[in-house]
């Protein structure tokens, strides 16, 4: 059986949700990890500041499913995994070094997508449990001036069958892929570890989708920090990772770390972009159709910041 977990929270203003697979450590080691971020100013290489002691122990698996060589991290699901992000005391800094993201393979990431791949990166129990989830929170199909970011995206987007808006851009590494996908009504191809800045306008978008690709985001600070800037107040960002990954490619921290781990990466970097709600977590359970344990994880983050703003001008 896997889980497949939800984390949502607004934009102050909005929310982003991802899912990602990995061990998760039990709840009750997060407090003692919280603390240490109070006494240890740099963690080891490959360390997120204590994050979990599964960071040590983690046992780690490769398959090689979907066309590709990927890797699988062994998962523990835990039903307290959705509380991870309680009450947590962030430390006042980023609390990720430079090396944290770096990858087995450095080469430029355009050479690694060069080639499309047409495949899925997720079992269908996923795809089903992710596409259920986006139809019980994207705005309706066909309303009226929404507008919607589907980052990382290639020629899938597991949107509902059939799901349509005015506006509905994809952005990703590989042009064939995207123009497969049925869904977007336009494009972007860029790269964002080698460029973060988006090529939109302040307030643009009411939600922003990101399937399976945080974990390979080496400038996650900056291309979060994006994400608030064009989410419309009270917009979307929904990130979902699982326990499959081209591993050559992924962070190191995210090599290194399990599931409860990953949902404090992500939870950090909407927490230190500044702009969005404090994200939560929910979880599914499904069983995997090819007998790993496989499953999502979804981080929701709500934009509120401009709002904020908007509140403080009217008071001035």
């Amino acid at each position: 059986m896997a889980t497949y977990l939800h984390l949502a929270g607004p934009l102050r203003s909005y929310a982003a949700n991802f899912a990602a697979p990995i061990s998760s450590p039990a709840l009750s080691s997060a407090p003692r990890v919280i603390q240490k971020w109070k006494t240890i100013s740099r963690p080891p290489r490959r360390l997120l500041l204590g994050f979990a002691a599964s960071f040590w122990t983690q046992s780690l698996s490769m398959s090689a499913a979907f066309g590709g060589k990927s890797f699988l991290a062994s998962a523990r699901p835990s039903s307290s995994v959705d509380q991870v992000l309680k009450n947590v005391e962030w430390p006042e800094q980023f609390p990720f070094k430079d090396e944290d993201f770096q990858r087995f393979d450095e080469s430029p990431d355009s050479l690694f997508y060069e080639d499309p791949r047409f495949v899925t990166h997720i079992d269908d129990p996923a795809i089903r449990a992710l596409t259920k989830y986006y139809l019980n929170v994207l705005p309706p199909s066909n309303t009226s001036g929404v507008s919607i970011l589907d980052m990382c995206s290639s020629w899938v987007s597991h949107y509902p069958t059939g799901y349509k808006q005015e506006r509905i851009v994809g952005m990703g590494m590989n042009e064939d892929e995207l123009k497969r996908n049925p869904v977007l009504t336009e494009y972007i191809v860029q790269d964002l570890n080698a460029n973060p800045n988006l090529p939109f306008e302040d307030n643009s978008f009411d939600v922003i989708t990101n399937v399976v690709s945080v974990d390979y985001l080496t400038r996650p600070l900056d291309v979060f920090k994006e994400m608030s800037r064009i989410l419309k107040p009270g917009g979307q960002a929904i990130m979902s990772f699982s326990n499959r990954c081209f591993w050559t490619k992924a962070i190191s921290i995210w090599t290194s770390t399990g599931d409860t781990d990953h949902v404090m990466i992500v939870g950090a970097y909407f927490h230190y972009a500044g702009g969005f709600e404090p994200p939560q977590v929910i979880i599914n359970y499904h069983f995997s159709s090819i007998k790993l344990s496989l499953h999502t994880i979804f981080l929701i983050g709500q934009c509120w910041h401009h709002k904020l703003k908007r509140v403080t001008s009217q008071q001035i």
